[in-house]
């Protein structure tokens, strides 16, 4: 089931960047991320809600508080620094370079989880960083 949820998430990541390309006309990028981060607090917490999740909130650790805040942090940057890279370049150009956050995510992986790197992780970074510079070439 979760590769349907990750094909998924590909799909909404593809759609977000043609749609915002078309959004950032005339707009500053970092109004247009704010609006899109505002749709998202919506969206998310409506979902919270409508399942009965919130009511687990009180079970988080401080740690899992930590690296939430962090991860949403990096988020933000992610964001602001994608919207005005979209705003500026060609989303065919700014979506793989974006994309190579897979390899980063690897090597990450690899250094600050202990994820064992296999040849088949290796190849397939390698091959996403080399495909990333053949279409912004």
């Amino acid at each position: 089931m979760w590769v349907l949820y990750a094909l998924l998430s590909a799909v909404f990541a593809a759609l977000v960047s043609i749609l915002a390309k078309l959004g950032l006309k005339g707009v500053n990028s970092n109004l247009a991320t704010a609006i899109r981060t505002f749709v998202v607090l919506l969206l998310a917490w409506g979902i919270v809600f409508f399942t009965g999740k919130h009511k687990e909130i009180v079970s988080l650790t401080s740690k899992n508080w930590q690296f939430l805040i962090l991860s949403g942090l990096a988020t933000g940057a992610s964001w602001l620094f994608y919207y005005k890279a979209l705003q500026m370049g060609e989303v065919s150009k700014v979506a793989p370079i974006d994309k190579l956050s897979v390899v980063f995510t690897i090597i990450m992986a690899f250094l600050f989880l202990g994820e064992q790197a296999d040849a088949k992780s290796l190849i397939g970074g390698l091959l996403i960083a080399a495909g990333t510079l053949v279409l912004v070439l």
